[in-house]
C-alpha cells in the first residue's frame, strides 16, 4: 500500500524514526552493558562508537522516512543527495571509531610498562601503523564516495580513469619521496627493526622511539628534545638499537690511577658499593686492570642493569662512591705527575773540571764563572750621542 506524501506524514514518519532509533540504541546499549560485566572490551566499544553509531542509525532512519513521505518536488533529489553525503561521512566516522576500538583491544593485553616488553613494543608498533593506514584508507574512500555522488564528478572520474597511466606516472614522480617514506614506515612496522619505546642512538643522540607514523619517526631525546626523522632514515642508514632483543645492558666505569693502587682493595670496595644499591641487576660485576703505560694504571669496572637509564644512574653512582673511597681510604692511588729535576753544570765549567785546556775562560772554578765573565767580555752600552772632534 503506497504511503501518502504529505507534510503530516513526513512529521509522523520522522517522529517514528526518532523513537525507533532511541529504542534500538537502548537495546544495543543494554546488551553491551550486560556483556561488560564479564569482560572489559564492551566498555571500550561504548566509549569509542556510542556517538557515531547513534548518529548513523538516526540519519539512516530519517533518510528512509523522508524518502518515503516527502512531498514530490524539485528539491527531492537534492535532499536525497544530502542524506547520502551525511550517511557516508558518519559511516566513515563509525568505521574509524571501530578501528580505534580494535586498536584498544589489541593493545590492552600488551603493555610496555614492564621490564621484558620486547614483544609488546613490536605489536604496539605494528598496531599503530595499521591503525593509521586503515583510517587513511577509510577517509580516502569516503571522500571518493562523496565526490561520486555529484554527476559532474562522475564524468571527471571517467576521464581520469581513461588517462590513469599518465596520471600515475606523474603522481609517482611527484610523490616519490612521500611514497618512499610510506613504504619505509610499513617496512619498519613489520620488519621489527625498531619499535615504540626502543632506546636508540641516532645522529649521535641518545633517546627513545616516541612515535612511528607512515612517513616519519619521532625520537624523544634524553633532555626532552624531539628529533623528527623520515622513515627512510631507519631503512637506509645505520643506527644503534639498545633494546633490539632485550633491555639489559653492560656498561663500564674507567679510572686512570697511580701505580701504587691496590686492585684487590678496590674490588672489595666495589662489592660493598653494589650491595648498597638496587640499580645493579646482579648479573655482572668485574674490576680489571686493562692498561699500565704512560705513567698511569687504568682500572675498568664492568656492571649490568635492567635498562639504559638505570645503567647510566648505576655508572654515576659507582663513579662517585669510588672517588670518595680513593680520597678517604687510598690517597696514594690518586694519579700524580712525576717530574725529575736535574741541575746540570754550565758547559764550560763541566769541561774545565774534566781537564779540557780549551775550556778556560776569564773566570773558572765556579758555576757563576761564565756569568761574571760576560760582564767583562760582552758588549758595553754607552749613553748619550757621539760628539764629533773639532
Amino acid at each position: 500500500m503506497p504511503v501518502e506524501r504529505t507534510w503530516l506524514a513526513l512529521a509522523i514518519a520522522a517522529a517514528l524514526a526518532l523513537v525507533l532509533a532511541l529504542a534500538v540504541t537502548a537495546i544495543v546499549a543494554l546488551i553491551v552493558r550486560l556483556a561488560a560485566r564479564k569482560t572489559r572490551w564492551p566498555n571500550a566499544l561504548i566509549r569509542r562508537a556510542r556517538v557515531p553509531f547513534r548518529l548513523f542509525l538516526l540519519v539512516v532512519l530519517l533518510w528512509s522516512a523522508v524518502s518515503v513521505t516527502l512531498p514530490g518536488g524539485e528539491w527531492l533529489p537534492a535532499v536525497n543527495q544530502a542524506f547520502l553525503i551525511v550517511t557516508i561521512a558518519i559511516g566513515a566516522w563509525l568505521l574509524c571509531a571501530l578501528v580505534l576500538f580494535l586498536e584498544d583491544v589489541a593493545l590492552v593485553r600488551y603493555t610496555i610498562d614492564r621490564p621484558d616488553n620486547r614483544i609488546a613494543r613490536r605489536l604496539r608498533t605494528q598496531v599503530l601503523i595499521l591503525r593509521r593506514l586503515a583510517m587513511v584508507v577509510v577517509v580516502v574512500l569516503a571522500l571518493g564516495a562523496i565526490l561520486l555522488t555529484f554527476p559532474g564528478a562522475q564524468a571527471v572520474g571517467t576521464s581520469v580513469l581513461a588517462s590513469a597511466g599518465l596520471v600515475s606516472i606523474i603522481a609517482g614522480l611527484a610523490a616519490q619521496s612521500t611514497l618512499g617514506n610510506v613504504f619505509a614506515g610499513m617496512q619498519i612496522a613489520f620488519s621489527d627493526a625498531v619499535r615504540v619505546d626502543d632506546v636508540v642512538i641516532v645522529e649521535g643522540e641518545w633517546g627513545r622511539i616516541e612515535e612511528i607514523t607512515l612517513t616519519y619517526v619521532v625520537v624523544h631525546i634524553w633532555d626532552d628534545r624531539r628529533m623528527v626523522l623520515p622513515s627512510t632514515y631507519f631503512t637506509s642508514k645505520p643506527f644503534q638499537n639498545w633494546t633490539r632483543r632485550n633491555s639489559e645492558l653492560l656498561g663500564s666505569v674507567e679510572f686512570d690511577l697511580d701505580w701504587r693502587v691496590t686492585p684487590g682493595e678496590m674490588r672489595s670496595e666495589l662489592e660493598r658499593v653494589l650491595a648498597r644499591t638496587e640499580l645493579w641487576d646482579q648479573r655482572v660485576s668485574v674490576l680489571q686492570v686493562t692498561d699500565a703505560v704512560g705513567g698511569f694504571v687504568r682500572v675498568r669496572i664492568l656492571v649490568t642493569a635492567v635498562d639504559a637509564p638505570t645503567l647510566f644512574d648505576l655508572r654515576c653512582f659507582i663513579r662517585e662512591e669510588m672517588i670518595a673511597w680513593l680520597y678517604r681510604s687510598s690517597p696514594q692511588s690518586i694519579p700524580r705527575q712525576r717530574v725529575r729535576v736535574i741541575d746540570e753544570e754550565p758547559d764550560i765549567a763541566r769541561r774545565a773540571h774534566a781537564g779540557d785546556p780549551d775550556a778556560s775562560g776569564l773566570f773558572h772554578g765556579d758555576r757563576d764563572a761564565d756569568r761574571r765573565a760576560t760582564l767583562f767580555t760582552g758588549p758595553i752600552e754607552t749613553a748619550g750621542r757621539d760628539e764629533r772632534r773639532p
